[in-house]
This record gives structure tokens, sequence and C-alpha cells, in this order.
């Protein structure tokens, strides 16, 4: 650090400049062809192949270095790599490559004099990303930049600092080159601490949008600060996922359904909030919670000690737990969805078509199921394109999923016709 530079400073600094560079960028890849977007998505699986030992050298370092700090196991998953795991995210990234280019434009109307009125899809320029210590998050969001000709300034947890140099040293940036792409247009921040994040959000004159992933008050913190500062922000804080047993559940697919939900503790879309008939809660809790404790998971039982959406994966320590409780039919359940937790994604488990119907017109979140799991609201499971973020505001814009189709900015272009 420079004599009388402060570590806000230092941060503000890395990110001005990597604004800067990302942003001069942003001219050459307006005119750039499909095909060699598409061509740096492939360079970068095939790279992912190929740099497998230097990227998990660095992921291993993390590991360790988050295991000597006493990190939960849920959050460990999150950052630990490995060769299956590379080599998933491979595949995303050659299925992301196969997916065509959308029209850039398209003829609204004719209008009066002569006149043609369009719709032009834009990119933003600079796009920001903050997210959780998840190194695989940091290929899926470049990888979405570059398939939306975007710019991007990245910024992840400092508890993936080197998985991240890695993937960005290593791959991104190599794959960019070779694609013939100004390998600046995807800039990783290597300042770590949460002051970097917050001078993330305080450039709207260089990074006028920035997506934020993760989980609790700190994300809901960031995105406050962004709107201080007049950033816009599509922001994922909260998560935690509902199932409801409803009257007619069969017991099988209701077990079959809970187990699925539960493979990965530390996501948002995991079985958070079990919510039961009266009518079946003799018969079916029994069998539920020698399910949950085969699998490791504490069962929260009434009465609670805590509100009914408390999302336990960002308990640390706690964070195989799932709470149970009743709920008095299709439509109750839907108002404890909607009411307790943040909307992520809710299911009901029924035979009963009406009942079905009944919760699912009544349930206003984001992901809304029957007979599924809520594990299938993630960009790559449910529309087969890795995903920036899972946005749930309850407002008009881009909700679910966020993808490279989401990155764009609308503008009218009228013409003469």
């Amino acid at each position: 650090m420079s004599a009388g530079m402060t570590t806000d400073d230092q941060a503000m600094k890395a990110v001005e400049e990597a604004g800067r560079a990302a942003r001069d960028t942003v001219p050459g890849l307006a005119v750039v062809a499909d095909g060699r977007l598409d061509d740096a998505l492939h360079a970068m699986a095939d790279l992912l192949g190929r740099q497998v030992a230097p990227v998990l050298e660095a992921n291993a370092e993390d590991v360790r270095a988050a295991q000597a700090g006493e990190v939960a196991d849920a959050l460990l998953d999150r950052l630990r790599l490995d060769e299956a795991r590379l080599s998933s995210m491979a595949s995303q990234l050659r299925a992301l490559a196969g997916i065509p280019a959308e029209p850039s434009r398209h003829t609204i109307r004719e209008l009066p004099g002569g006149l043609r009125l369009e719709e032009c899809r834009r990119p933003v320029g600079v796009i920001g990303a903050n997210f959780e210590a998840r190194p695989n998050v940091v290929v899926d969001i470049a990888s979405q930049f570059v398939k939306s000709r975007n710019a991007g300034v990245l910024r992840t947890g400092s508890a993936a600092i080197r998985s991240a140099v890695a993937l960005a040293d290593t791959v991104i940036s190599p794959a960019l080159s070779q694609a013939g792409l100004d390998p600046a247009m995807i800039q990783l921040i290597r300042t770590p601490g949460q002051d970097s994040a917050r001078a993330l959000v305080s450039q709207p004159g260089l990074i006028p949008l920035v997506i934020l992933r993760g989980s609790g008050d700190s994300t809901r913190a960031l995105a406050a600060e962004a709107a201080r500062h007049g950033v816009a922000t599509m922001a994922h804080a909260d998560g935690g996922a509902v199932l409801y047993l409803d009257a007619a559940a069969d017991a099988g697919l209701a077990e079959q359904l809970i187990e699925a939900s539960l493979d990965r503790l530390g996501v948002c879309n995991r079985l958070n909030l079990l919510l039961v008939h009266p009518a079946r809660w003799d018969a079916l809790l029994p069998p539920i919670t020698e399910l949950l404790g085969r699998l490791g998971i504490t069962a929260s039982l009434p009465p609670h000690a805590h509100p009914l959406g408390y999302e336990w994966a960002l308990d640390t320590g706690h964070e195989a737990t799932v709470t149970i409780a009743p709920a008095d039919g299709p439509r109750a359940a839907a108002m404890i969805a909607n009411d307790e937790t943040s909307g992520l994604a809710a299911s009901i488990v029924t035979a009963d078509e009406a009942a079905a119907t009944e919760f699912l017109g009544a349930y206003a979140g984001t992901g809304a199921f029957w007979n599924a799991t809520t594990r299938l609201l993630d960009g790559f499971k449910l529309l087969s394109v890795p995903e920036t973020g899972i946005n749930i505001d309850a407002v008009p814009g881009p909700r679910g999923p966020v993808t490279f189709r989401d990155l764009y900015l609308r503008q009218f272009v009228v013409t003469p016709a």
C-alpha cells in the first residue's frame, strides 16, 4: 500500500482502474461477430480442461486457509473445486456457446409519416458483479458478460481470491485473447476485503449496474450503498425454499423430494421450511424426521424459537437444519411462503390437481413448483444457461435466474420505413 493510502483508498483506486480498463473495450465489442464471442466460450471450456493443475492448486490453498479459519462445511462445499466441477463448468460454457444469438432489433410497427418503429437490444456497457466465495461463479458470470457483449468488473469473497485469480489468469484472459477479443473486457478485483465491494457500487459513471450475489445483511447493505450513489443493482440477498406436503401428498414422493432438496446445504434453493397438512402430520412426521436424521439434518419442530422462514443456510454451524410446521391447506401454505420467506421458491406435493392449482395461484414467489424440487430454480437446471444470480425482486424486470438475455437495455429507434 502506498504511504498515506488507506485500504478504502486502495480499493477505490483498484475499482476505478478496472472500470476504466473495461470501459475502453466497450466500443470494440459492438462490432464483434457473434461467432467470436462463442469462440471465446469454447476456448474457456478447453482451457478449463488444460489448466486443471494450477486452478486446483490455487483452490486447495483457498480451502486450507478457510479450514484454518473454521469455515462451516456448507461454505467449504461452495468454495471447493475438483475435476468433476471443472468439467461441469466446461460443459455449461459449451452449452452457452451453442445458443444462437438473438436478434439485436425487431420492428414493432409502422408510424404515420412513413416511419418505422424498432426496438433494439443494447448491451449495458460495463457491469459489475459482487458474489460469494464460489470460484465457479467467476467463470459463470464472465461467460454471461461475454455472450451479452458486456464488459465486466468482478469481485468475489476473499476466501476464494486465489482460485478466482487462477481462473482469470489461466482460463478467462487467455481464452479472450485466443478469440481475438481484448482480455481487458473482464476485470477481476484483486484487493480483498469489503472496501472493494463498497467501491464497486460507488462508480455510476464507470459501472452503472452491479449484480449482487450473496446472502443476508451484507448484500442488502451493498444494495443500499449502491442506491445512495445512483448505481442500479440486481440483488440476490435471501433464499430459503419451501416444500408443502398436502393432504393428498404421496409419502414416497415427498421423501424423494425432501432428499433431493437437501443435496447441498449452502445454496439458496435448498429446502428450508417444510410445511405439512395437519391431516398428514402424525403419519408423515416420523418417517420424515427419520429421513432427516439419516441425512444428518436436524428438524426444528413447533414451538419454534425463531421465525418460520429463518434461513438456515446463513447460520454458520446450523446449516443442517430444516424447519417443520403445519399448514392448514394449499392456500394457507402459500400465504406462509409469501409472508414468512424471501419468496425465492415453493413447491407443493400432492396428487390433487385442484389443491396444486390453488397453491400455485396463491404463491407469489419467483419459482412455483408442483411435485418437483425447488433445487430446479437454477439457471442451468431450469433454462440450460448459466446464471449471474437469481433475482427475487417483486417489481417488473428480470426475475428468477438472470442470464445473458437479461443484460441488455431497451432502445426505441425510429427510421424512415
